[in-house]
């Protein structure tokens, strides 16, 4: 993109901008507020509880940190969009932008991902889940579900900068970086196979999870102990991870093979779903629905 150090992509600028730009920055920024002040609530109930220093938890906290990251990749800039009316980004923050946005929803599945064995373990192996689940367990994790996203679109990004551009144009309201491969001039034949790649790979984390599910499914027939605690800890791990599967399988087909026929308020709508639900939704379920989580955030409400 070395011929790009000039210009600025023009984004998706959204319907009835010009009349209700005001309404949709209020209604944004608020949204913006809730989702930052949700997850850092629970993040720091999680942080000052010590009896929340446990995997499930440090794991949820992760999840929260991780929404705190997708929303400001996402809200700072459309905001700034709309108060300006302007749709415009210069190419590295269109990168930044892209490295945030996809580093933070793969960083989500692997987080999904972890917490799925996590319950696996603690449900169907409990007497060796302090063996399997112990502090240096708990820091692999975390490190797998932050350093391999990073990895992973670092290589993408970096392979999309080699490319010569045509179009400066992202039929998109934020940067991506498949939105960024198409306005390529020359072969994206690299760019496509790694895609596959990365593809494949988080395949077999929904492979992995979903043997969890059926494990756990299984083992909680055995016993009311087993079904009470699936229906604690997993039922919301279930519905995040639903959302999320729904959300990310759009924004995947859409982007790769989506057509302009497609309704523009539906699509802008799912393609802001996976930037906007996850993070307002996380916190929201898992709040209410852990009882240890929702009795500490009571607890501190009533001080």
């Amino acid at each position: 993109m070395d011929n790009t150090s000039s210009v600025k992509f023009t984004l998706m600028e959204p319907k009835n901008s010009k009349s209700f730009r005001h309404v949709y920055f209020t209604c944004f920024l608020a949204l913006y507020i809730f989702i930052l002040f949700l997850n850092i609530c629970i993040s720091v109930v999680i942080v000052l509880e010590r009896a929340l220093h446990e995997p499930m938890y440090i794991f949820l906290c992760n999840l929260c940190i991780n929404g705190i990251y997708r929303a400001m990749g996402f809200y700072p800039k459309f905001l700034h969009d709309l108060i300006l009316d302007s749709y415009v980004i210069p190419p590295f923050m269109c990168i930044i932008q892209t490295f945030v946005i996809y580093s933070s929803v793969m960083c989500e599945y692997c987080t999904l991902t972890v917490m799925a064995y996590d319950r696996d373990v603690a449900i169907c192996k409990p007497l060796n889940y302090h063996t399997k689940m112990n502090r240096i367990s708990c820091l692999i994790f975390l490190a797998f579900c932050w350093t391999v996203p990073f990895i992973t679109v670092l290589i993408g990004v970096s392979l999309s900068l080699r490319l010569p551009l045509c179009k400066y144009h992202i039929d998109k309201l934020y940067c991506d970086n498949w939105s960024m491969v198409k306005l390529a001039c020359e072969s994206i034949v690299i760019n496509n196979v790694y895609g596959f790649v990365i593809i494949i790979f988080y395949l077999g984390l929904f492979v992995v999870i979903l043997v969890s599910y059926i494990k756990l499914a299984v083992a909680c027939k055995a016993s009311l102990e087993c079904r009470r605690k699936f229906w604690q800890t997993c039922v919301p791990h279930l519905f995040s991870l639903i959302n999320f599967n729904v959300a990310m399988l759009f924004d995947l087909m859409y982007s790769r093979y989506g057509s302009r026929d497609f309704p523009e308020d539906l699509r802008n709508f799912l393609a802001l779903e996976i930037i906007i639900v996850p993070p307002l939704f996380n916190p929201l379920i898992y709040g209410f629905k852990l009882k240890e989580v929702r009795k500490r955030i009571l607890k501190l409400c009533v001080l």
